[in-house]
C-alpha cells in the first residue's frame, strides 16, 4: 500500500478531475466483523475477474445463504463456482485478481472486498482480501426475494454486439454492475466490481454504445480511476424476474463535462461503453425478485431528454 493512502494514481487523477478529494478512511486491508457476517447471509455474490487476455468479466454466483463464509478477517471462502458455460469460469484460477460485491436488496446494503483468489476446488474457492469497504445505499432499488425457480438454464447466446433482446433488457434495467481493473503494476489496485442504479432507461443505447450517467457517490472514484488506466471493462445486467444474465465486454470512456450532461437530471459525469462482445445466459440464476421499489436518490434523477 502506498504511504499516502489506499488510492492508486488513476483514482487520485480521477478525484482531481472531478474536483474532489477523499482520504479513503473507510478502505481497510481487512474485513470488519459486520462485513464478515453480512457476506455470510447473502444468497448471491457479484464478482469481477480478468480473463486470460486481461479483459475484465463480471458475473454472479448464487447458492443457499451461508455459502460465503469468512474464516479470518482477510479471507472469504465461497462454496460456489460459475457454471462451465459462464465466460468467467476459466478466470477462477489461483492468483487471479478478483473484486467482490455483496448486495442485500431488501435492506439496500452493499459491501466490497477486493483481493486475489487463493485456492480453487471442485466446490468453491477462497479469496485473500486486500481491500474491504462499504458503500452507501444510494441508487439501490429495494427488491424482495420470491420463490426460487427450477426452470433450467438455457445455452448461452454469444453476441458480437447488442441484439434486440439485449437492447430490450438494457432498456428496462434500473441496475447494472461494472467490473474494471487498474494497470497491472499498480500497487493498490486490482479488479473492482461496482453497482450502478437509476430509473429504468438510465442507460442510453446508441447502436452498440451505451451511455451511463455518473451520479453523486462516495468520491473514491475506484471505477473511474481504473478506467483512466485501463479502458477495458465489463458490464453485467440482471433480469430480476427471469434470472437471465447479460454479460458484456468493451471499452469505456469518461465524459467529464459538456452540454450533454444536462440531458439527464443528476448526472455529474457520463461514461460511454463500447460493446465488443457479450453473452446472454437465459435463466442462469435460480433467484427471483419482486419489482423494484425505487430508492429516494433514484427518484431524484430524471430520464434522458432529447436535447440539452
Amino acid at each position: 500500500m502506498l504511504p499516502d493512502g489506499p488510492f492508486h494514481a488513476g483514482e487520485l487523477a480521477a478525484q482531481a478531475l472531478a474536483g474532489v478529494a477523499s482520504r479513503g478512511g473507510g478502505i481497510r486491508p481487512f474485513m470488519p466483523d459486520q462485513h464478515r457476517v453480512f457476506f455470510g447471509q447473502l444468497p448471491w455474490l457479484f464478482a469481477g475477474v480478468l480473463d486470460r487476455d486481461g479483459w475484465p468479466l463480471a458475473t454472479a454466483l448464487a447458492a443457499t445463504p451461508g455459502f460465503v463464509a469468512s474464516p479470518t478477517p482477510t479471507t472469504l471462502s465461497v462454496a460456489a463456482l460459475p457454471a462451465r458455460d459462464d465466460p468467467a469460469f476459466e478466470a477462477f484460477r489461483p492468483g487471479n485478481s478478483m473484486g467482490l460485491l455483496g448486495l442485500e436488496l431488501e435492506t439496500r446494503r452493499r459491501n466490497r472486498a477486493n483481493g486475489r483468489i487463493g485456492t480453487v476446488a471442485a466446490d468453491g474457492f477462497t479469496v485473500e482480501i486486500e481491500q474491504s469497504f462499504g458503500n452507501c445505499a444510494k441508487y439501490i432499488q429495494i427488491r424482495h426475494r420470491l420463490q426460487d425457480t427450477d426452470e433450467p438454464a438455457v445455452a448461452p447466446v454469444n453476441l458480437s454486439g447488442l441484439d434486440a433482446e439485449a437492447r430490450a433488457l438494457i432498456a428496462q434495467a434500473d441496475t447494472l454492475f461494472i467490473a474494471s481493473a487498474a494497470a497491472p503494476e499498480t500497487e493498490t489496485g486490482g479488479v473492482d466490481i461496482s453497482h450502478r442504479g437509476g430509473r429504468p432507461g438510465f442507460v442510453r443505447i446508441d447502436g452498440d454504445t451505451l451511455t451511463i450517467p455518473d451520479f453523486a457517490g462516495n468520491n473514491y472514484f475506484n471505477t473511474f480511476g481504473n478506467l483512466l488506466q485501463e479502458p477495458r471493462a465489463a458490464l453485467l445486467f440482471v433480469d430480476f424476474a427471469t434470472g437471465t444474465l447479460l454479460q458484456l465486454q468493451g471499452e469505456a470512456e469518461i465524459v467529464w463535462q459538456g452540454p450533454e450532461l444536462a440531458r439527464l437530471d443528476g448526472a455529474e459525469r457520463l461514461w460511454r461503453f463500447h460493446v465488443r462482445r457479450g453473452w446472454r445466459r437465459p435463466h442462469a440464476l435460480r433467484l427471483r425478485w419482486s419489482a423494484a421499489e425505487f430508492a429516494p436518490t433514484t427518484l431524484q434523477t430524471g430520464p434522458w431528454t432529447a436535447a440539452a
